[in-house]
């Protein structure tokens, strides 16, 4: 597939990480079309010819014939009702197939996630492999792991010609409507939970790395079901991390020190509690979060180096600057 003028269709254009997407490949002379449901969203990343305005349902019967999809659209939540994942995470991946196998896209490139490698103990330097495929935490792991497991199926079938799937970590920018949210709204209200002192190491990484591997994966790595972990290849202490997030912010870090016991059987009885009640709200504490901070995980990026041609652009300091100065910005 040459690189110049191939044409593309990125599905979530209107997300955090979709939004990032779509300029990196034109950048780059691709041919973009912009798939998601917030229009305006679309607006500020294509123009009205190579907009795909509607849910992932409306790709099945869209006549778009495109070189490759990227597959960023997602429910990416700890906490949420499984209809709500199937449909997002499962359903919405047997719609891309679909899409591809009628419009004979030569590949599809899934965003996955790290998540499916969550488990309260040390990981460090995980590779790819290196799955539980019956993980249960919540609903969202499920769902990811059943939405790689349609993948591989319709690539064994025949159904889809190419297959390049990427995990990234901890997805950080402006823009981003997740991590560092969470993260300053738990601070404000109760300070940053932290154990055995924060010591434990966490891989995050820039957005802008993220689109790039998704870029080079347009035309590298194995076509037959490589799967590619990404991260800034620069792990932090968890509390050095969000002490340096917060300095540049111009706040004062707040921590709570907590034993992991205690949390993992707190977490339990709220998951419980929560799950029991009509409206099930989401916990202040799942075991799911529980896992990603209180706990070392490490991700190997051999693969992506070697047979994406990966290379971290934006260093881990850059990006928190810049989230940094945004929220002070904009807050």
């Amino acid at each position: 597939m040459s690189m110049s003028g191939a044409r593309v269709l990125v599905t979530g254009a209107s997300g955090f990480l979709g939004g990032y997407v779509v300029p990196e490949l034109q950048r780059y002379g691709y041919e973009v079309f912009a798939a998601g449901r917030n229009e305006q969203a679309l607006e500020r990343v294509a123009d009205d010819e190579h907009r795909v305005l509607g849910d992932l349902s409306s790709l099945r019967s869209l006549d778009l014939p495109v070189d490759a999809v990227i597959h960023c659209a997602a429910l990416s939540t700890p906490w949420g009702r499984w209809r709500d994942f199937r449909e997002a995470n499962i359903d919405g991946t047997g719609h891309v197939i679909e899409f591809a196998r009628r419009n004979r896209v030569r590949r599809v490139i899934h965003v996955s996630s790290p998540s499916v490698y969550a488990e309260p103990r040390d990981r460090i330097d995980i590779r790819e492999s290196e799955v539980d495929r019956s993980n249960r935490l919540n609903g969202y792991i499920r769902s990811k792991i059943a939405a790689e497991d349609l993948l591989f199926e319709a690539l064994d079938s025949g159904t889809i010609a190419e297959l390049v799937i990427v995990r990234p970590r901890g997805l950080i920018g402006v823009g981003d409507p997740s991590l560092v949210p969470r993260l300053l709204d738990v601070h404000a209200r109760i300070g940053v939970p932290v154990f055995d002192g924060g010591e434990n190491l966490i891989d995050v990484t820039a957005v802008e790395n993220v689109a790039s591997a998704l870029r080079l994966a347009v035309t590298r790595g194995d076509a037959a079901g490589g799967v590619y972990n990404i991260t800034n290849d620069d792990p932090r202490r968890f509390r050095a991390l969000l002490t340096i997030l917060l300095e540049r912010m111009g706040e004062t870090p707040r921590f709570r020190r907590m034993n992991r016991r205690v949390a993992w059987v707190l977490a339990s009885s709220m998951e419980r509690l929560c799950l029991a009640l009509p409206s099930r709200p989401e916990p202040p504490l799942t075991r799911y979060t529980l896992s990603t901070i209180a706990f070392s995980q490490t991700l190997d990026i051999t693969r992506a180096k070697t047979e994406l041609g990966y290379r971290p652009e934006v260093s881990l300091d850059d990006a928190l600057a810049g989230v940094a100065a945004h929220l002070r910005e904009n807050t």
